[in-house]
């Protein structure tokens, strides 16, 4: 009868522990469950905050590029996120140490996989902080022309003179000579126009002062215009046209100035050279 009594003491005790270590556990995971989502709602709402601010600064200064602004965003959105998940399995016991090595091993591995588009990545990130050209300027670059219409972190559109639409990976740019034909307000025109040698030359000289003076996209600044006679060549004097216009100007005076010259030469009986041959003949000697 005492043996029966000592079981049935020992399974009320196991049974009373048991259900002790059982409510326990769940009061305990019940409590880290409410904290973990509390850290989850707290964590997201954070990450999108610092993510819109972040965005905000590249809208709020015209100095700053938005779309380097709203990448930089993103990374700080993710990288709240990345800490508020770290945060959560750290709550549950979980060895975060480990898994952030995996993660970082994990990372290396995608990345020399993906080396060239991350270096496209690299490169769209120095355009966008460095900004060498923005949207709507004119450029030279890797052995193409355009006008810039995007920028993106991968790659740059550009549309050629007759409206064709290049895109080039950005490595490619960041890594080329970039000539920026927008980059300053202003630019110097230099023209070349010959004449014949028997020309009166002070009267050349005064005829192009005269069409250069009286067209008002020619800037006085920072130099006064320059015409003087640059080259004996073969067949033609040449004289240099050399004066400064605003960028916007640039290519309409390289058109019209050539017309309005031909029209005053002409007007004023001044020849342009062009080359010519000049054949001897020699009898033949009868046999």
């Amino acid at each position: 009868m005492e043996e029966m009594l000592n079981l049935q003491n020992m399974e009320q005790y196991f049974s009373d522990e048991t259900l002790a270590m059982i409510y326990g556990w769940v009061i305990n995971t019940g409590v880290n469950i409410i904290v973990a989502t509390v850290i989850l709602i707290l964590g997201f709402f954070i990450a999108g905050r610092v993510g819109r601010l972040v965005a905000k600064i590249g809208d709020k200064h015209r100095a700053l590029d938005s779309s380097l602004f709203k990448f930089l965003g993103s990374l700080a959105r993710y990288a709240v996120i990345a800490f508020t998940i770290i945060m959560v399995l750290e709550r549950f016991g979980v060895e975060t140490t480990s898994l952030v090595a995996i993660i970082g091993a994990a990372g290396l591995a995608i990345g020399l996989a993906l080396q060239g588009t991350l270096s496209n990545l690299a490169a769209g990130i120095m355009l966008l902080f460095f900004r060498p050209f923005k949207v709507g300027d004119f450029i030279n670059v890797g052995g193409e022309s355009g006008t810039v219409k995007e920028i993106c972190l991968f790659t740059t559109e550009l549309a050629t003179a007759d409206n064709s639409k290049v895109i080039m990976p950005n490595n490619n740019i960041w890594g080329s000579s970039i000539t920026n034909n927008s980059g300053y307000d202003m630019r110097r025109l230099d023209l070349y126009f010959g004449v014949a040698y028997n020309s009166d030359l002070a009267k050349v000289e005064a005829v192009l002062k005269d069409i250069v003076s009286s067209d008002a996209r020619y800037l006085s600044a920072p130099a006064e215009p320059l015409i003087k006679l640059r080259t004996l060549n073969d067949s033609s004097v040449d004289f240099l046209v050399r004066a400064w216009c605003k960028s916007e100007d640039y290519w309409e005076l390289t058109f019209d100035m050539p017309r309005k010259v031909k029209d005053r030469f002409d007007a004023e009986g001044i020849d342009i050279p062009f080359p010519t041959r000049t054949v001897f003949t020699h009898p033949q000697k009868d046999a």
